[in-house]
């Protein structure tokens, strides 16, 4: 399995690139959005689920983890393919995640190859699934402080979804890294 490539952008089409790694050219699936914002002749770095069904053989690519994350939570709901997956994770990680957490089928239904029942399908399979969802709401758009107290107090062996509910509750007058920390440990030993 391929986890990850780093290469340069040789050619793009309508929903793939072929990045060149090393010698060997690529041909890996990515979002529109990915499209739009990559050049060809220029570097990039993609996180790879490798894709096999039948003979087929198939690359798609992620900017972030949490785009793979949410990629590979798609593809357990029945009846939604790689395809429908990437057009979904097109939308925006943060995106799907409230339509998910507001049970928005509407914003589901705007996507192709997507009806009703299935973003129904999407949104009860993945409410069950809402810690995985909470970890990409809380480090889409986050600072690298916020990583490092996150990072911290999973290596202390909290666990990463109450870890994550602390770091939310930090008090904005609190501004050293070390008092972020204390104050989150204080916070999960209440919950002890």
């Amino acid at each position: 399995m391929i986890g990850a490539l780093r290469g340069k952008i040789f050619s793009k089409s309508q929903n793939s690139v072929i990045l060149f790694a090393g010698d060997v050219g690529y041909t890996v699936f990515v979002t529109n959005r990915f499209l739009e914002k990559t050049k060809t002749d220029t570097d990039a770095f993609l996180f790879i689920h490798t894709h096999i069904r039948d003979d087929v053989f198939d690359l798609f690519g992620f900017p972030t983890t949490q785009e793979l994350h949410l990629f590979k939570l798609l593809l357990t709901v029945s009846g939604i393919g790689p395809k429908t997956a990437l057009a979904i994770i097109d939308r925006g990680v943060l995106a799907v995640t409230q339509a998910v957490q507001q049970s928005d089928v509407d914003f589901f239904t705007t996507i192709p190859r997507l009806g009703k029942k299935n973003a129904q399908k999407i949104i009860i399979e993945l409410k069950q699934k809402l810690g995985s969802i909470s970890d990409l709401d809380l480090t889409e758009h986050t600072s690298s402080e916020t990583k490092e107290i996150l990072e911290a107090l999973v290596s202390m062996g909290f666990i990463k979804s109450e870890a994550i509910r602390a770091i939310q509750t930090i008090p904005t007058d609190i501004e050293a890294l070390e008092q972020k920390i204390r104050y989150c440990l204080k916070q999960l030993g209440k919950r002890a």
